[in-house]
């Protein structure tokens, strides 16, 4: 049950793609080289999503981890803001300030679910690498469409 709890939170997380679509605007932008293919994004966080609520219900059972689980549940919120903010409101620095944000919350995520559970800090990690990949993404859109 605990673990359904997680993969809702991710799933609504995740929804928030279905609501504010790249769309038109977001192909007329300068992207850098490095873009990945449209494919890859829902494939991606699929895969992210599916790891945050593996791990979530990993920490979840491990005593003295409550403000690891805080830390999980602010990502998630950060998470499900950037969307609608980058694809809906069209804000892209406000979006990066977010990206920033999630980053520093994750990296701190992962730094101590290792401390409690390597496993659970590994199943973690992709989503650091990936969210090193949307910041400078979001950083190189942001450079070249003010």
């Amino acid at each position: 049950m605990t673990f359904l709890i997680f993969l809702l939170a991710c799933g609504a997380a995740g929804s928030t793609g279905l609501f504010f679509k790249p769309g038109p605007w977001y192909e007329s932008l300068a992207k850098p080289s490095f873009t990945p293919p449209n494919w890859l994004f829902p494939v991606a966080w699929t895969t992210i999503y599916l790891l945050l609520a593996w791990a979530g219900y990993r920490l979840s059972l491990i005593p003295g981890t409550q403000a690891v689980l805080a830390l999980w549940a602010a990502q998630i919120a950060l998470n499900t803001l950037w969307t609608p903010v980058f694809f809906g409101a069209n804000r892209i620095f406000a979006a990066m300030v977010i990206l920033i944000l999630l980053w520093l919350v994750v990296a701190a995520l992962v730094v101590m679910a290792l401390q409690f559970d390597v496993i659970t800090g590994l199943i973690l990690f992709p989503y650091l690498v990936w969210l090193c990949v949307a910041a400078a993404l979001n950083f190189s859109i942001w450079r070249h469409n003010r």
